[in-house]
């Protein structure tokens, strides 16, 4: 009894002390559960040996991913504790560039969208224009030419040349040859059938020209009076030939005669087969009797041939390059100084024609331009055998704002479009003189995309590539005026 006595006020007095120590918790865990915790301090160990639970490290965790969600909002570089970021995530900055990068280029796209859609709205509006101007052209009746015939003759008279009798001679038969269009009025040669009224051409022509006689061979160097119809001499076989150019040596060297033709389809980013054909009825048919392969790639639709070599600007420079045709290999190589290369200073129709090379009665042309003479079409005779810039002229139109250009007797003549079937011939710059004037010779692009007219001073007619076809022109030059 005594005992058991003992034992409850012992358990009394331990229980008392536990109390004063002693401490409970009440808590939510995650899941929003209430717990009760009860802590009695240990009455020897100073410490635990293993200081945590789960508890404290669910509060590192959290404390972790604080610490990260700040660092991103700050900008900082700072790595949670006890851990690193994983290995795709980026840098706030480096986000932020790429955003910056993104918005750029969408508003680069906005601002290119916007542009092409007011291109694509003046192409409408030109396409309307052309076609009311078309559909005026069409319903306007044709102007009367019998009334200018008793004006013509007075002005023989006042020059005191002798009217040929009717039926004779070229004036009878420029008075009675029909034209191509069907119309068999007098008058109906295709130089005078442009404009209106017919009179004052008309009177023009006569002024300026004097009267055709049975001596004229139309081989002197006056100024360009008018060219003809286009006549087709074949249409390319392939893509490859959309553009090219060909052409006659005008002084040709062994193995080759003269009536040697050769072409290049300059479709491509590696063009180097020059084509040759031993006449023109071979050219038509398609029966090439030589190809060779050039050691460079040619640029466009410049190239020009001269005394048994060919002349090309080479592919991505300002270099020439003079190829011996009997030999086979590349005789010449000069850069063609300051010059515009690959769509700097190219006609208006493009295609990288920034040099232009040609030849007449003087010898060997480039027509080009520089950074000097900001744009505007710069004439340089060159030497036939080194190439190098013997004169050089500047004139006063901008090379991209006419369609192409031809030589011929030292005048350059340019011509306004390379797509409208009937344009013109709207600029003469004279070599000899230093000047230039403004002229309106009327010319037709039948297939509408003309991307090469030269000279033929072996045929003395104009060679044109248009729109696949290989075409010719007649043209008609008047006296030459003396110095």
């Amino acid at each position: 009894m005594f005992l058991l006595l003992f034992l409850s006020v012992c358990g009394l007095l331990l229980r008392g002390d536990a109390q004063d120590r002693a401490s409970v918790w009440r808590g939510n865990d995650r899941s929003g559960r209430c717990h009760y915790s009860f802590t009695v301090p240990s009455p020897t160990e100073a410490s635990c040996p293993q200081v945590g639970g789960p508890e404290l490290d669910g509060l590192k965790a959290r404390l972790s991913l604080l610490e990260v969600q700040v660092s991103r909002l700050s900008g900082g570089q700072a790595q949670p504790s006890g851990g690193q970021q994983g290995a795709g995530a980026k840098a706030p900055s480096q986000l932020q560039e790429e955003l910056n990068q993104a918005l750029g280029e969408r508003s680069l796209l906005r601002g290119e969208k916007q542009r092409l859609e007011r291109e694509l709205e003046g192409l409408q509006r030109r396409m309307e224009e052309m076609r009311t101007e078309t559909e005026r052209l069409r319903n306007k009746p044709c102007p009367a030419q019998t009334p200018v015939i008793p004006q013509v003759i007075p002005r023989f008279q006042e020059k005191d040349l002798m009217r040929p009798a009717a039926g004779s001679g070229q004036m009878s038969h420029l008075m009675t040859r029909p034209n191509r269009q069907g119309d068999s009025s007098s008058l109906g040669d295709s130089t005078w059938q442009y404009g209106s009224p017919g009179f004052q051409e008309l009177k023009a022509e006569v002024t300026e020209v004097p009267a055709p006689d049975t001596t004229e061979d139309n081989s002197g160097c006056g100024e360009l009076v008018s060219v003809g119809e286009p006549i087709t001499h074949r249409k390319a076989d392939s893509i490859a030939g959309k553009y090219g150019v060909w052409m006659q040596d005008p002084e040709p060297v062994s193995p080759y005669g003269t009536n040697m033709f050769w072409r290049i389809d300059t479709v491509g980013t590696e063009v180097r087969q020059l084509v040759g054909y031993d006449d023109m009825e071979q050219l038509s048919k398609g029966f090439p009797s030589k190809v060779l392969l050039l050691p460079d790639p040619v640029e466009s639709t410049g190239a020009t041939l001269y005394r048994g070599s060919l002349y090309y600007q080479r592919r991505l420079s300002r270099s020439l390059i003079r190829y011996d045709l009997t030999s086979e290999y590349i005789a010449a190589r000069r850069e063609l100084p300051h010059a515009g290369f690959h769509g700097q200073y190219p006609y208006s129709w493009g295609g990288y024609t920034d040099i232009d090379l040609s030849v007449d009665e003087n010898g060997l042309w480039a027509v080009y331009s520089t950074n000097k003479a900001q744009g505007a079409i710069v004439i340089s005779q060159l030497d036939p055998h080194t190439l190098e810039v013997k004169k050089s002229w500047e004139t006063n139109i901008r090379k991209v704002s006419v369609a192409n250009s031809f030589i011929i007797c030292g005048k350059l003549y340019t011509v306004a479009s390379y797509a409208a079937k009937s344009t013109t011939i709207n600029y003469m710059y004279d070599t000899e003189t230093s000047q230039g004037k403004a002229v309106s010779i009327p010319f037709k692009n039948k297939y509408g995309y003309n991307s090469m007219i030269d000279y033929s001073l072996a045929q003395r007619k104009l060679f044109a590539w248009d729109n696949f076809h290989m075409v010719s022109y007649d043209f008609r030059l008047g006296r030459q005026q003396p110095n």
